[in-house]
């Protein structure tokens, strides 16, 4: 009789089609391995396609000049404040859908969600109204000269007064993740990057009856193809196509639900207030050195960014089998999850260190930025991958701690290690070596993270939190 048993091959092969197609699988039992592949290979692709949006803007833009990619890069810098916001929401919402999830409890769940979403709603709208007003200010803030504030003004209101865009559609797929549907963020991603890539160079250059826009052309292409895909995620929220269903009876403030929401999102808020906000320091220290300095800054750190996308799927992965565990009272499941993720985590970054040390310079002229922008970027990418097999051990340690709700711990290490070290070090040494003592100063604060990640982590206290 034929044994009916799949080769590895074609268990690999049905392992990838369950994970992009979506899966009905509870992740607080069986395979560890196999519920981080799950989860973790459509948000790869999700996170692909969200760094792809810079990366895109990134190609096309570097054809206008430094000027413009002084101005895309400065305002970047300071929407990562709005990226702080939503990324602790959307963990907080992760968090509470995960625990509910793993406790079984599907209404409370969509409840959750609700609340989420409307706190984000307010947030985004006011955040808008202030983007939109200052842009110019907060682009002089940056250290950018005339001629890039004159360039830049348009690209940076239409992103940060469309925010609502970028809020939601972070904040909606971690309700997404945290119930287990990476699948359905994936696809988010995908529709609205693509929508991005058609749009760009029409509406930078004009092409057919698209105006030329230049650099604020960018702005539009992808505030236009955010927002599309938000209006997707919607859809299936409100169609019941996914674990968390809103229906019309959850639309109602719940005051008790959002309290919690707000407890945990504060303290995420806070501490990728402090991350960003350190990259912020980090970019107007660099900016002190000429439109030159910013431009292969922001080129070499959008390639970097690039490569951590997958990483962060395994973060996320791992953030969502915490929460889930936790909610089926199964803690010790969820530490072997961190330390599988974890391992890893570091296998791929460390190949892709290597990758970037060995071959920076081809990497960098696939953009053809100008010839002074193309040591600067290939400088900052060699000295900044180094520490990648440090990186991807706080990256899941961190992620970890969110998963559980205890959003407070990540939240010190942060302000230690970025505020405490890499700010003062990046200052100092960047008055004896100029923009590499920058680069220099990321890679010890983020392997000085990583350490005393894992040591907090092996302590439990994260297993205690209440969400």
């Amino acid at each position: 009789m034929p044994s009916t048993t799949l080769s590895p091959t074609r268990q690999k092969w049905r392992l990838l089609r369950e994970a992009l197609a979506g899966t009905t699988q509870d992740f607080t039992q069986g395979s560890l391995t196999r519920g981080i592949a799950l989860l973790a290979i459509p948000t790869i692709l999700e996170m692909v396609m969200e760094s792809t949006f810079g990366v895109v803007d990134a190609f096309w833009v570097a054809r206008l000049g430094p000027d413009a990619m002084a101005a895309v890069g400065l305002t970047e810098a300071v929407v990562v404040l709005v990226f702080a916001i939503a990324a602790g929401l959307a963990m907080a919402a992760t968090a509470t859908v995960a625990r509910r999830i793993g406790e079984h409890d599907s209404e409370g769940a969509s409840v959750a969600a609700v609340q989420a979403i409307g706190i984000g709603v307010v947030l985004a709208i006011l955040m808008g109204v202030v983007g939109y007003t200052l842009a110019p200010r907060l682009l002089e803030f940056m250290h950018a000269t005339p001629s890039v504030i004159q360039t830049g003004t348009g690209y940076a209101r239409i992103i940060l007064g469309g925010n609502l865009a970028i809020v939601m559609i972070f904040l909606i797929n971690g309700i997404f993740r945290g119930s287990g549907d990476a699948a359905i963020a994936m696809r988010t991603l995908w529709m609205a990057n693509l929508i991005n890539m058609a749009l760009d160079p029409c509406f930078i250059y004009g092409l057919g009856p698209f105006p030329k826009l230049g650099v604020t052309g960018a702005a539009v292409a992808t505030t236009t193809g955010r927002s599309l895909g938000v209006l997707y995620q919607l859809y299936v929220l409100g169609g019941g196509r996914a674990r968390v269903a809103v229906a019309r009876r959850h639309l109602r403030l719940d005051w008790p639900v959002m309290a919690r929401l707000l407890r945990v999102a504060r303290t995420a808020m806070l501490q990728y207030f402090i991350s960003t906000a350190s990259w912020l320091s980090l970019a107007r220290i660099n900016s002190a050195f000429g439109s030159n300095a910013v431009a292969g800054y922001s080129l070499a750190i959008r390639i970097i960014l690039f490569a951590l996308m997958p990483s962060w799927g395994i973060c996320s992965a791992a953030a969502t089998l915490v929460g889930q565990n936790l909610g089926a009272k199964r803690p010790d499941r969820s530490e072997r999850a961190v330390w599988l993720a974890g391992l890893y985590n570091m296998g791929f970054l460390t190949l892709v260190g290597i990758i970037f040390v060995a071959a920076a310079r081809p990497l960098v002229g696939l953009f053809q930025p100008g010839a002074l922008v193309v040591p600067i970027a290939v400088t900052c990418l060699q000295y900044v991958s180094l520490g990648y097999p440090f990186y991807a051990w706080g990256m899941v340690m961190e992620q970890a701690f969110n998963g559980a709700g205890d959003t407070a711990t990540p939240t010190g290490i942060n302000f230690g290690c970025y505020w405490c070290v890499q700010i003062p070090l990046a200052w100092y040494l960047a008055q004896h070596l100029g923009p590499r003592g920058v680069y220099l100063a990321i890679c010890g604060a983020e392997s000085v993270l990583a350490v005393v990640s894992v040591i907090l982590f092996r302590r439990g206290k994260w297993k205690t939190v209440a969400v």
